[in-house]
Formats: structure tokens, sequence, C-alpha cells
């Protein structure tokens, strides 16, 4: 989909007056200015692709906004970076899987990131003990102290999410 001309002209204009402010809210909370400058783009480009039509009375609530989930994605990414780098570091050699592996599954691993990040924090833990630790639902239900029902209420929910998140985009 591409933007209408009024809405490019609309983002042109907030671009022109806030770009500056965006990259000084962004150097603030990154403290890198290239980074800072990668999400003041990105900010800007996601406002041209979103479908909402700017704010034109709150300009910088909604750039705020845009800016600082970007923001939380990036530092979400460093943190499975790091986390992933630690686990290769335990391999020997002869396992250490080739640069192109790492950079998949490092982006497999940031896109289902972004999709349990939609999820409420009781429905993520459910999902992440079922699908990662291999617990069965009355083993959930009693660590976490719900109803078996509750847990498959849960997981329901779950999967929605993910299968709207992959097959709706």
């Amino acid at each position: 989909m591409h933007p209408s001309s009024s809405t490019r002209s609309v983002v042109g204009e907030l671009y022109v007056q806030h770009h500056g402010w965006v990259v000084q809210l962004l150097r603030r909370k990154l403290g890198n200015q290239e980074q800072a400058l990668d999400l003041a783009q990105d900010t800007f480009v996601r406002m041209l692709r979103s479908d909402a039509q700017p704010s034109l009375r709150e300009p910088r609530a909604y750039l705020t906004t845009i800016a600082s989930r970007l923001c939380g994605q990036y530092f979400r990414r460093q943190a499975l970076e790091r986390a992933y780098q630690e686990s290769l570091a335990a391999l020997e050699p002869d396992y250490m899987p080739s640069p192109e592996a790492r950079l998949l599954v490092l982006e497999a691993l940031d896109a289902v990131g972004q999709v349990l990040d939609g999820l409420g924090s009781k429905v993520r833990e459910v999902f992440l003990l079922s699908q990662l630790d291999g617990l069965t639902y009355p083993q959930i239900a009693e660590r976490m102290d719900l109803t078996v029902n509750v847990v498959q209420k849960a997981m329901l929910k779950a999967y929605r999410h993910c299968y709207c998140a992959v097959y709706a985009a």
C-alpha cells in the first residue's frame, strides 16, 4: 500500500518540523547519535506506512509513541543478540553456525519476540511454559496457581494472537 499524496505531504511537513526533536529524544534514550538518526528515520517511515492519519493537534505525542516503540524493539533485539551470542560462546568451534545462519536465527527470534510482546504477561508466560518448557496444562496450572480451564483459555488466546500476527499481516 502506497501512502496518499496528502499523507506524504503531512508526514513531510512533520518531518521538517520535528525530525530534530525526535533525534534528540531518541539520542537521550539510546545514548548513540547514529542509532538515534536511524530510529528517527524509521519513525517517519512507520508514520508513512500507518493506516492512521497522524493527529496534527499533538504530533509530538504521536511521534513519541512510535519512536518509543521502535526504541523498545531495538533494546529487545539487542538483548536477544547478547543472549544468543552468549549461547554461541559455549559451543565447540565445529558446531558454530555460519554468519548467515546466525543472522537468520536472530531475525526469527526478533519476529517471535515482537509477536509475543502483543500478549498479556500471564498469557505469554503460559504460552512459553507450554511451548518452550514443554509443560502440560495441569503442570502449568499448578505452577502458576491457575485452573486448567484458565490455562486452556490462555493458550487459545495465545494461538489466536500468533495466527493473526502471522496470517493477517
